[in-house]
């Protein structure tokens, strides 16, 4: 009997971490040079969040922002329509048997953090933390 390869409830696995962490990094290197040619990216800063790669290492989810998170859904836009050129300039920096597809998605991770912030400075919760200390 064969084993099952992959467990669906199981994180990524090292590989997929440390080739989505390179693909990142390639990627904040050619958003820094500005070495894609787009006018609409031209003059914007992108920070990229994460990467998620598939098992196969086929697939990559390119979690983006642009700074101040400006213009957020145009740059993620223009990322998406300018996916090959990036998939190109990853793949000729990095030596990799297949070339991911790239798909960007708009990074909501600092948005959430601000919310936790603001639940974390409410009265409620003030009053609470307060209470534990004087114990």
């Amino acid at each position: 009997m064969a084993k099952k390869r992959f467990n669906a409830g199981a994180g990524p696995s090292q590989r997929q971490l440390r080739v989505g962490e390179l693909i990142r990094r390639k990627l904040s290197d050619i958003m820094l040079r500005g070495e894609l040619h787009d006018e609409e990216l031209a003059y914007v800063s992108v920070t990229i969040g994460e990467v998620r790669i598939s098992p196969d290492l086929r697939n990559a989810i390119v979690f983006a922002l642009p700074l101040g998170g400006i213009n957020t859904d145009a740059v993620i836009e223009a990322l998406n329509r300018n996916q090959g050129e990036l998939r190109h300039l990853v793949t000729k920096g990095l030596k990799l048997k297949h070339s991911p597809e790239l798909k960007f998605l708009a990074d909501r991770s600092f948005d959430q953090i601000e919310a936790t912030n603001k639940l974390l400075d409410s009265p409620e919760v003030r009053r609470d933390l307060d209470r534990d200390e004087d114990e």
